[in-house]
């Protein structure tokens, strides 16, 4: 199907004047340009309801939990709310949702719990292909004696080499740690089947899906993993963390926590005071996904059947701005993209891409981009394996490109003339 094509049939079913219109944040002006926001993959921008919900909390419900009063019950009303919104986003039941800072602070947390029945000798698998929030957490176990052990990529499609993870997985394994996307080349891994064989050997598997949220619906039944974390601000929320977890490995495993407490689960999870404004803006966040699977399919009953809409007509979507993102990348000069470039491939990759152009340094190609209003990343983005692994961390790491729904085909032909002229 041609590039024409697809974008005409994801456009009838897609409404992007609506879209833009509930995110405020894209009407910002730099140097007389419209902001182009192609850096989702560090955080998207925030739709109005989730302002909204903000500081409605504020106006409504300020108070800590459990009180004997009318704003502490309100909160209390929220946080459960809130939970069952997430249940319908992971597809399970609302006292297996945990609250935290952020996906890395609640991996460090679970990790550290998990540590607690673990013995030297004991195995945990990663990969190369991870954001080092999905690596660090458990290579911190490896003082105590647990064995890490870390599966490649194949480097010429940064796809994970599955039969490596093969040959890594044994008797001894005890948890593997795997990305659903990864968020500095796009690859979108086979977490089911990655599942099954670390269920095969007795493991755990501990899916980060912070990167995969904003791109595909997730389903943990489905999966079967007994572990996701996601965090709130990359699928248009507020900056804090979420975690599902199996209730029978929630109940199971202790942790840390103050003697006050609660040891019921999920709550005994949430370490200190949560940042309860930001819940209120998670679940705002969940229900503008739904809105916009209500807008493109009105015959949605539930919340859950509203966001397997959404993301049905976002994928296309977004598939339909990759796709000529790549063909025009490819025609400027010394020009080497990271990762799948197949169209006939782009269901094993979401809309994020990095590159480099010669020897050019991706700091200054994103400082071009940005004074004239296209916002893009540099660096190594906290993937620092793989970053070493492509050979890339010492010449500043690579230039990335992040799209997501709100983006639009006159950005990705901005970028493309910016990065043209950058070239010439």
């Amino acid at each position: 199907m041609s590039t024409s094509v697809m974008q005409s049939s994801a456009t009838k079913a897609f409404d992007i004047k609506w879209v833009r219109e509930q995110f405020p944040s894209l009407k910002l002006q730099v140097n007389g340009h419209t902001a182009a926001f192609l850096d989702g993959p560090a955080g998207t921008q925030v739709p109005k309801q989730v302002m909204d919900a903000v500081q409605n909390y504020f106006l409504r419900a300020n108070a800590n939990t459990y009180g004997a009063f009318l704003n502490s019950r309100q909160t209390d009303e929220m946080i459960l709310s809130t939970r069952s919104a997430l249940a319908d986003f992971f597809n399970c039941d609302r006292n297996e949702i945990v609250f935290g800072q952020n996906m890395t602070t609640i991996t460090f947390a679970l990790a550290r719990a998990i540590g607690r029945e673990l013995k030297p000798g004991d195995e945990i698998v990663v990969t190369t292909l991870d954001h080092d929030a999905n690596v660090a957490p458990w290579r911190a176990l490896e003082e105590k004696g647990v064995v890490i052990q870390q599966v490649d990529i194949c480097e010429t499609d940064c796809s994970l080499d599955l039969e490596d993870l093969k040959r890594k997985l044994s008797a001894k394994t005890k948890l593997v740690a795997v990305g659903y996307a990864s968020n500095m080349v796009g690859t979108i891994n086979p977490v089911a089947e990655i599942t099954k064989l670390a269920h095969a050997v007795g493991a755990l598997m501990f899916v980060d899906a912070v990167h995969y949220a904003p791109h595909g619906l997730i389903d943990v039944k489905a999966l079967d993993c007994d572990f996701l974390a996601c965090s709130a601000y990359k699928f248009f929320g507020p900056h804090m963390g979420t975690l599902y977890g199996k209730r029978e490995h929630l109940q199971r495993f202790k942790p840390y926590k103050v003697r006050p407490a609660t040891n019921v689960s999920p709550e005994c999870w949430e370490t200190g005071t949560q940042v309860q404004e930001l819940i209120a803006g998670i679940r705002a966040a969940i229900d503008y996904i739904a809105e916009l699977g209500r807008h493109c399919d009105s015959t949605v009953k539930s919340r859950r059947e509203a966001l397997q809409a959404a993301y049905r007509v976002t994928h296309q979507y977004e598939t339909g701005l990759l796709t000529p993102l790549i063909e025009g990348l490819q025609t400027i000069p010394g020009m080497r993209i990271f990762g799948i470039t197949d169209a006939k491939r782009f269901g094993e990759r979401c809309s994020t891409l990095s590159f480099r152009m010669g020897n050019h340094n991706p700091t200054a190609i994103a400082t071009f981009l940005g004074d004239r209003g296209i916002f893009t990343w540099d660096g190594n983005f906290y993937a620092l394996n793989l970053s070493e692994r492509l050979g890339v961390e010492q010449h500043g790491g690579v230039l990335r490109v992040g799209l997501v729904h709100y983006n639009t085909m006159e950005e990705v032909a901005r970028l493309l003339a910016a990065l043209g002229e950058f070239a010439a």
